[in-house]
């Protein structure tokens, strides 16, 4: 059903673009590079408990694009995380159909949240990106598809449109999802990604209203599996261990984005829900929920005056996620999976690009009586 409504609705942009294109504008092209960077420090602070802080280069992105003419281009982005892991973020190309429509294929950012499309350190408050996109969402998130992209004007609408691969909830013998991380595991990458049923990922940004941004974010389909590699059609006790190895993932967020003149207020809702985790659950001895759930509100001032370049922003951000909302039978719930954070903080951006962060964290779950507490300093640079 996904392939056939994916398939029907390319043909139907496809034929519209054919049969109504613009002349095709002079050509462009060249070569474009430019990155960005994030370097913390993470000092946890604890009565009576003395705890070594953490430097690290956290990510260096460098990214390259080429302009092959006016329609088409390329854009990539190697990842180099805490100085030793090597990744490929983004790679993919985009073939411009007509002003409303464009055609992209390769390795794509999921289209789900805020942070996972806008995850450059100037963009966000906080030295850190909020756990919210790291456990529910997972951030960064991207898969190899294939998709539709475009502004609609005159309604004031952006739309993201993709079929792509799912997680991997199953290799090597083992289980990959779990409730301390939910789906996090799971992600493939486009390193040597398998697939064996597409999942549809859209999101559509609405932006009419004045100094307001809304967007909804919806993920459906199954995750990937190991076991579904050669077995008979007919071989019942083998598509049944490999049913056991497979959950259906239904995710939808919500997210709001308000500034007028200096003030910035943002917030977002997340929800998943997991299908078949009670088998999941048995057969790979892991502990992964029915439901994963978050939402965070965030408000931002700038106390410099509006026509100075530099800008710093107080901040304060209350944050909810819980990978255990729902669980199935066999497993019960863990509270330590549902927390709470206020951070509050300050974020001076020195330059377009170029921001100093600082912030102050209090931590706790459900089995935590007391909050935690953490200090982050960092920089980051965009450009």
């Amino acid at each position: 059903m996904q392939k056939i409504f994916f398939f029907l609705f390319l043909v139907i942009c496809l034929s519209y673009s054919l049969a109504g294109q613009a002349p095709s504008s002079k050509p462009s092209s060249g070569f474009r590079i430019g990155g960005y960077a994030q370097i913390d420090y993470n000092q946890p602070l604890g009565k009576g408990i003395k705890t070594n802080g953490v430097l690290d280069i956290h990510r260096l992105v460098t990214t390259m694009t080429y302009q092959f003419n006016a329609k088409t281009k390329f854009v990539s982005e190697v990842e180099f995380e805490h100085v030793k892991e090597v990744a490929i973020e983004q790679a993919f190309l985009t073939y411009r159909l007509n002003r409303s429509i464009n055609l992209k294929a390769g390795l794509v950012l999921i289209p789900m949240g805020l942070i996972n499309l806008y995850h450059e350190p100037p963009s966000f408050n906080g030295v850190e990106r909020p756990n919210l996109d790291k456990y529910i969402v997972p951030t960064t998130w991207r898969e190899i598809g294939i998709g539709l992209t475009g502004n609609i004007q005159e309604m004031n609408i952006h739309y993201q449109l993709y079929l792509v691969n799912g997680f991997r909830s199953y290799a090597n013998g083992q289980g990959m999802l779990r409730g301390v991380d939910g789906l996090r595991k799971g992600r493939q990458k486009g390193a040597e990604s398998i697939v064996a049923s597409p999942n549809i990922s859209t999101r559509i940004d609405y932006y009419g209203l004045p100094n307001l941004k809304v967007g909804l974010s919806i993920y459906l389909g199954k995750t990937q599996s190991d076991l579904t590699n050669g077995i008979s059609k007919t071989d019942k006790i083998a598509q049944s261990r490999a049913d056991s190895s497979i959950i259906g993932i239904s995710m939808l967020a919500l997210d709001a984005r308000y500034t007028i003149k200096k003030l910035m207020v943002k917030g977002q809702f997340i929800a998943s829900k997991l299908q078949n985790t009670a088998a999941y659950n048995a057969f790979t001895q892991k502990d992964l929920g029915a439901g994963l759930m978050g939402y965070y509100l965030e408000v931002a001032y700038n106390v410099l005056p509006k026509k100075q370049q530099t800008k710093l922003y107080p901040f304060i951000r209350y944050e909810r996620y819980n990978t255990h909302q729902k669980v199935d039978e066999g497993i019960d719930v863990n509270p330590e999976y549902n927390r709470q954070e206020i951070t509050m903080g300050l974020t001076w951006k020195i330059a377009d690009g170029a921001v100093w962060k600082a912030d102050y964290q209090f931590i706790k779950s459900k089995i935590t009586p007391k909050f935690n507490y953490q200090l982050n300093l960092g920089v980051g640079v965009n450009f």
